[in-house]
């Protein structure tokens, strides 16, 4: 490559470089659900995340460049790759795990090794629909590279669709971004919002993608630990639920519209030529919503010495969660969960040998996951901010003031504070 091309095609990368330091900064000062007074159930962990399952690493790559009219392997990009490593990077080990499909419109490969040996043997990606192949790929290089010895592997892949927001025909997620996130996965705190496989998702027509929740169970119910981490890019506006209350419902009856066209021209999809214009829509008649074809990724997980059908037990509670906050599984909604647990795998100090937790004492696990999932999803939603993308379509945030508002009105507003 000569010294002229490498100069132009860093020109052409610093603009992405920026906006994504911009991101990360933006995501890391982002507000949760319960900085907002949102009342929800049950002891967070010290980071109320994933990662304060001990071991569990999560990393971003976020891919944000273009404006205006979208021209197909040019962008607008709106897109990433979300890498979580069950043991962290120091350790290739396996652990136990279980998946369950509750409405099939998506994909998560490696899922059928899981259910055959019970174990998940490789780091977990998110990203968007088309981007599965070469994500699975890179993190196969990935492997090869960093746990080397294995003589076959079986990644983990998930997806959500972001082709709202996003070239997601223009397939800009490289091999580079996947090694960068699985090589930056990190305890720690854990970006939200748009960042990641997340950076481009819709999520109850607001702007959606990465969230994340822990709960921490009572020493006489066994103190472990559950996180949760969640892709949201699902559901409709009108269906949204927070706490109980009909947020969704109330926003779209005062004519606040999630989405609109932020351009006089129309959009190159046909099926978003009905979006009203973003200059007027905070008034007038709100339009009605769609079929739900979204989808979610949920994660799930523990510290809890849980057997493989005892994390299916487990990350079906899952569902559970999801539904608090409105979602129905629709027809054309790809809602996939995963669960594992860190203490012992068939390889490690804690095996078949280790004191396991009996069914007769999982409820509280149950508990948990579905309180976790649920705030999840409300920690993406409200750490999100709004995002303008392909055609010059603008997915708002889920306005903190009038969430406020609303629970206020319906008398369930909590004490701002808390993680």
């Amino acid at each position: 490559m000569s010294s002229s091309h490498r100069t132009r095609r860093l020109g052409l990368l610093l603009p992405v470089l920026l906006l994504l330091a911009a991101a990360a900064a933006d995501a890391q000062q982002a507000p949760r659900a319960r900085d907002l007074g949102v009342p929800l159930d049950g002891t967070p962990g010290p980071l109320n995340a994933i990662t304060d399952v001990a071991g569990v690493a999560v990393g971003h790559t976020t891919l944000i460049s273009g404006e205006g009219r979208l021209v197909v392997g040019e962008g607008p990009v709106r897109t990433g790759v979300t890498a979580i490593l069950p043991r962290g990077a120091g350790s290739d080990e396996p652990v136990f795990a279980a998946w369950f499909p509750l409405n099939g419109n998506g994909e998560m490969t490696g899922t059928t090794w899981i259910d055959e040996s019970g174990l998940l043997t490789s780091p977990v990606l998110i990203t968007n629909t088309h981007s599965v192949g070469m994500v699975h790929h890179a993190t196969l290089g990935w492997m090869v590279k960093n746990q080397p010895g294995f003589l076959w592997a079986l990644p983990v892949v998930a997806e959500t669709w972001d082709g709202v927001l996003n070239d997601i025909n223009g397939f800009h997620v490289r091999p580079e971004h996947v090694v960068a996130a699985l090589d930056g996965a990190r305890g720690g705190p854990v970006q939200e919002g748009a960042v990641g496989g997340g950076t481009g998702m819709v999520c109850h027509g607001f702007k959606g993608g990465i969230g994340t929740s822990s709960r921490v169970l009572p020493r006489g119910e066994g103190g472990h630990t559950v996180g949760v981490l969640v892709q949201c890019n699902y559901g409709a506006q009108r269906a949204l639920r927070v706490s109980g209350v009909p947020v969704g419902e109330e926003l779209v009856e005062a004519g606040f519209h999630g989405r609109c066209l932020a351009t006089t021209r129309p959009p190159t999809h046909e099926w978003l030529r009905g979006l009203p214009p973003c200059d007027g829509a905070a008034s007038g008649s709100p339009p009605e919503d769609g079929p739900e074809l979204g989808s979610i990724i949920i994660i799930v997980a523990t510290d809890a010495p849980l057997l493989p059908h005892q994390l299916e037990r487990v990350v079906k509670r899952a569902a559970l969660g999801l539904g608090r906050v409105g979602s129905i599984a629709g027809n054309g909604s790809g809602d996939i969960f995963l669960a594992f647990s860190t203490t012992g795998s068939d390889g490690g100090a804690g095996g078949p040998g280790a004191e396991r937790v009996p069914n007769e004492r999982l409820d509280p696990l149950f508990r948990a996951t579905v309180e976790a999932t649920e705030e999840a999803i409300l920690n993406a939603l409200v750490a999100a901010r709004a995002m303008t993308g392909a055609d010059d379509v603008r997915v708002r945030a889920l306005p903190h003031d009038r969430l406020r508002a609303i629970l206020a009105e319906y008398g369930r507003l909590g004490t701002s504070g808390g993680r």
